[in-house]
């Protein structure tokens, strides 16, 4: 019976001594389970110009991928300029070489661009990827640190300085090191990324199991950058200043001021972004002053003619860098210009031509001529000058008397007082009279 005992104590120790071994290694177990979870990784898109917004958007991009401890954050490329200074843009290379976490980028989709400075700043992160389609190049002068890029674009970045490369060229030059046709296949092979084969269908396919998340900017950090465009802010500006214009001859503030304020100050932000030639944008400040003459004439003349040119070059060397695409072009040149020498005459005058002006007392009072008037000139009205055009070819001196028979926006209609049409039809009405 002891001895039964005694061996029933024996395996009872044993049994306690192998729970108290496993119970370790089960939790180390559980821990390799939590640490074999997913990482997360984060993809930002960046389009357009690397203006200040994209440029603060993408720090604060790799400050949150830090704070969540994100496996990488890739740069989904497609811009052709950085718009921001040297030093804004060494700074942000720095960002992205001194990151925690990796950051990658990718220049795609199929037809995307990576070029100039912009190509110079994807060439700090750790590694590059271009779709097919897409181009990487034109860095011009290299302004980023040698010791924050590639050591791979170091070595070709003579060859890249004037030239743009394809996705084959990328990967010959050593900048990659695999073709990267979509943004899943690149992330695919990061490190980190987690992927699994799914055999349910007839073939193998390698699948994600990272989870990607994708982030843009703010819905007003982004209309400010999509208003900081070339195009926007060309035509916003010439807008903005022309609806100025055609408020300041109406009586009141209207819906026109309030919306030509707002465009006015939005294309004046853009202006401030981009990089624009001080003498291009005088010359529009000059086309758009002298179109506001000869509106107030209401006729085309020689300001017209100084405004239109003024306005063709400034439109054309508005931009240092870069030119504005034709379409942009033709359609500000040729819908200010013709607004402003057509259109916004004949809306000022039915403006002034309403009853509420009361200006049609004057119609049938003799006026005297202040200067010889062939088709257009000034006549006096109590003293007070007033644009008058002749409504016959009649030459009239100065000093003649005119009668004034109608009023057409900011100019009386006028004929002689003796002679006139107005006399005609007397004359005329009274050998009628005659007759019965």
């Amino acid at each position: 019976l002891r001895r039964r005992v005694s061996l029933s104590v024996a395996l009872v120790a044993l049994l306690v001594g192998a729970l108290s071994a496993m119970s370790p290694a089960r939790a180390q177990n559980q821990a390799q389970d939590l640490t074999t979870e997913p990482l997360v990784f984060d993809v930002v898109q960046i389009s357009g110009f690397v203006d200040r917004i994209v440029a603060d958007f993408i720090e604060t991009s790799i400050d949150n991928a830090e704070a969540s401890g994100s496996g990488g954050l890739i740069l989904q490329v497609n811009s052709t300029r950085a718009v921001i200074s040297d030093e804004r843009l060494v700074e942000l290379a720095e960002k992205i070489s001194e990151a925690e976490v990796p950051i990658y980028a990718w220049v795609g989709p199929s037809g995307a661009d990576a070029r100039g400075t912009v190509a110079q700043l994807i060439a700090t992160t750790d590694e590059i990827g271009v779709a097919v389609g897409a181009e990487f190049g034109e860095t011009g002068e290299i302004v980023i640190p040698e010791s924050l890029l590639m050591p791979s674009f170091v070595e070709v970045a003579e060859s890249l300085r004037k030239d743009t490369v394809d996705e084959e060229t990328v990967t010959t030059f050593g900048l990659a090191d695999r073709d990267s046709p979509t943004l899943a296949f690149f992330a695919l092979d990061l490190p980190g990324f987690a992927s699994e084969i799914d055999t349910s269908g007839d073939e193998a396919v390698r699948v994600p199991v990272s989870p990607v998340r994708f982030s843009k900017l703010s819905l007003f950090d982004g209309w400010m950058h999509t208003f900081a465009s070339p195009a926007m802010t060309y035509l916003l500006f010439l807008i903005g200043a022309a609806l100025l214009i055609f408020e300041f001859y109406t009586a009141g503030v209207g819906i026109a001021g309030v919306l030509g304020a707002g465009c006015f100050v939005i294309g004046c932000y853009g202006l401030d972004v981009l990089p624009t030639r001080p003498w291009a944008l005088a010359l529009l400040i000059i086309a758009m002053l002298g179109y506001a003459v000869d509106v107030q004439t209401g006729v085309a003349q020689l300001w017209s003619l100084i405004a239109t040119a003024c306005l063709v070059v400034g439109s054309l060397f508005l931009f240092d860098g870069f030119a504005i695409s034709w379409v942009t072009l033709l359609a500000g040149i040729i819908g200010i210009s013709v607004s402003m020498i057509s259109g916004m005459p004949a809306m000022i005058r039915t403006r002034f031509g309403t009853p509420t002006i009361g200006r049609e007392r004057m119609i049938g009072t003799i006026a005297e001529a202040a200067e010889d008037i062939k088709r257009e000139g000034v006549v006096t009205i109590d003293g007070a000058p007033w644009k008058a055009r002749v409504n016959r070819t009649t030459p009239i001196a100065k000093g003649d008397p005119v009668r004034v028979i109608a009023i057409e926006g900011l100019y009386l209609e006028i004929e002689p007082e003796e002679g006139g049409a107005r006399d005609y039809r007397e004359m005329r009405g009274n050998h009628a009279d005659d007759n019965d």
